[in-house]
């Protein structure tokens, strides 16, 4: 009797499992991926998708799904829960959508904002078949140059250079040329990179799968002896690399992709994966970044969604069973609440949190307990400078520059930080440089005879809070000399890496936290949300910061669900309709991946027959 109870108990359970990850229908498909038609560079038509105002008339009616923030964690959230049948409405507060992967024009220039390059996108990848899903195919990428980026430490006759390649054996073997007394260490911190790239899924999965069962098999140790990667999460950057090598140059190679957080504070996860992003090569989008919410709306819009701007959400509303139902949005002087039976967030969980909810829910225990896991992230400053010339002409190059001013990123990044308002402008320990219009072969298309420059830092938010109340545009005299003490010694530093440029500069932009406040919604200015340190990312950390919140049918998206950047926002999107629809789009993702390599197996083998006849 007890065996066949025991049978029908695992009959049960094997498929009911079965139908979890597999009886659901895929939002995705082969089918639904076509060739990229011709770029779309007529700016009125583009501006019809991607600048579209908000009014009462083209909110889709019988919403299924609100996405606030379309940035590409919102955008990537709302285009797969629409291929999933979903009729989805994401609101934008900015007057242009796309979050972090907008571009904007200013006299004849054209910056991004926050997509400088990306990795993963070779044929087949998942992000790449992510993309493509989301986009169905209209998407193109562009590779740059294989010497990707160029790290140098310390300045003037202690400068030192370094180069990173990609390339799956040339990224470790061109560092070991550079390094040669340190071979064993590159060897030791390329097999945890290679550890934290297969097996990062694992930490996905307790996001995914009952938070009860994820915190069991991480108590009880059991979760430890699948993988080190757990282990790996919640171990500090600057103690592993300590290990490896005594070489400071090394440590910076080890951690140089910055994101405000020093690599005493960080995770060595996080840092290896960064590194990993660009091992099988570093791309741009072909068209700008703009390109990546013009066709991901355009899916949306396809299944009977919209994305609409200039629509400032003031308010989620939830009703008495603590579930959310809708939310308010401003235009001018009125506020509309507009209906919906799942609400996404995508404009992080402080904003989510503390802005959005009604008061007497924000303070309630299960949300504080959610918020103490987040820290405020640090602000970005960026300098946007535009040249009356062409690449070749100023010596631009699609290679990025990552600049540091010693070789102890924990010691600077402490001391610049602590600094006061005042010291800091002159001050800076490091930045980073990207030529967006040496990137994308079509810019002398769209801008001929014109090249740009982005410059990046990271900064404190406190240094310009004075002027938080004031009008963008219009805070000041005092607050544009400060902020242009940043930009000036950032763009002379610039100029000793390209003197040409110095003369041909026509125009300059400077973004500070305050800036990001406004455009993009940033809390604090935070281009990269809640600060990646290292206890956000301790494995039981991980399982209890999840895409749903205590909030019913209130979800979180993007870089505040599992980590920074493009990618990592996407994967936050993903993960946040995997959660929405109770099925794991991920093993959708790879089946297609399985079929997608087939299909390239046989093309190669009819290759290889016709080369024999």
């Amino acid at each position: 009797m007890w065996l066949v109870v025991f049978l029908v108990w695992v009959l049960l359970w094997v498929g009911g499992s079965y139908w979890y990850l597999f009886g659901k229908r895929s939002p995705f498909s082969l089918e639904s991926v076509r060739p990229p038609a011709p770029r779309e560079f007529d700016q009125r038509k583009r501006d019809k998708v991607i600048k579209q105002g908000f009014s009462v008339d083209r909110v889709p009616q019988d919403l299924d799904v609100i996405v606030i923030g379309s940035g590409i964690g919102g955008l990537t959230a709302g285009a797969t829960l629409a291929k999933a049948g979903k009729k989805v409405l994401v609101l934008e507060q900015h007057d242009q959508a796309g979050g972090c992967c907008h571009t904007y024009i200013e006299k004849g220039f054209e910056f991004d904002v926050g997509l400088h390059y990306i990795g993963q996108v070779h044929e087949n990848s998942l992000l790449r078949i992510a993309f493509d899903q989301i986009s169905e195919g209209q998407l193109e990428f562009q590779e740059l140059e294989q010497h990707f980026d160029t790290i140098q430490i310390g300045e003037g006759q202690e400068l030192r250079e370094y180069t990173i390649f990609s390339g799956k054996t040339a990224m470790k073997a061109h560092l070991m040329k550079q390094f040669p007394d340190d071979k064993e260490a590159i060897e030791t911190f390329f097999k945890i990179m290679k550890v934290c790239a297969k097996k990062t899924h694992y930490l996905a999965t307790l996001k995914l799968i009952p938070q009860w069962v994820s915190l069991l098999l991480l108590k009880s140790g059991l979760a430890d002896l699948v993988s080190p990667v757990f282990k790996l999460s919640g171990t500090c950057a600057t103690d592993l690399v300590n290990t490896l090598t005594s070489n400071r140059d090394l440590h910076v190679i080890f951690s140089y992709l910055f994101y405000g957080v020093p690599p005493k504070d960080s995770s060595i996860l996080i840092n290896a994966l960064l590194v990993h992003h660009y091992k099988r090569g570093a791309y741009y989008i072909k068209g700008g970044a703009s390109e990546i919410p013009f066709h991901i709306i355009r899916t949306i819009q396809k299944y009977g969604g919209n994305c609409l701007v200039r629509a400032p959400v003031t308010q989620i509303l939830v009703n008495d069973e603590n579930t959310a139902y809708g939310v308010k949005v401003r235009k001018g002087q009125e506020e509309f609440e507009i209906r919906a039976p799942v609400i996404v967030s995508n404009c992080g969980i402080f904003t989510t949190f503390q802005k959005l909810l009604p008061r007497e829910i924000s303070i309630q225990k299960e949300m504080q307990e959610r918020l103490n896991m987040m820290r405020h992230g640090r602000g970005s400053f960026l300098v946007f400078s535009g040249f009356d010339g062409t690449q070749e002409e100023l010596g631009l190059v699609s290679t990025n520059f990552w600049l540091f001013k010693n070789n102890d990123m924990d010691k600077s990044m402490e001391d610049f930080f602590a600094l006061s308002k005042e010291e800091a402008p002159d001050n800076i320990p490091m930045m980073f440089i990207t030529m967006p219009s040496a990137k994308d072969p079509e810019s002398k298309i769209r801008h001929p005879g014109k090249s740009c420059m982005t410059i990046l830092t990271m900064v404190k938010y406190e240094w310009f809070e004075e002027w938080k109340d004031t009008a963008v545009r219009k805070r000041g005299d005092e607050y544009y000399n400060y902020k242009m003490r940043f930009a000036q010694n950032l763009f002379d530093w610039a100029c000793k890496l390209f003197p040409k440029i110095k003369d041909k500069l026509v125009f300059q932009d400077v973004a500070t936290p305050l800036t990001n406040c406004h455009y993009l919604g940033a809390q604090r200015g935070a281009m990269y949300s809640a600060e990646h340190n290292l206890d956000r990312f301790h494995s039981e950390a991980v399982a209890r910061n999840r895409c749903n919140t205590p909030v019913k049918n209130l979800y979180i998206s993007g870089q505040d669900v599992f980590s920074c950047g493009i990618a990592g926002a996407l994967h936050g999107g993903l993960l946040c309709a995997s959660t929405v629809l109770d099925h794991i789009v991920y093993i959708d993702l790879l089946l297609l991946k399985k079929k997608l390599k087939r299909r390239k197996a046989k093309e190669l083998a009819q290759l290889e027959r016709k080369k024999i006849q």
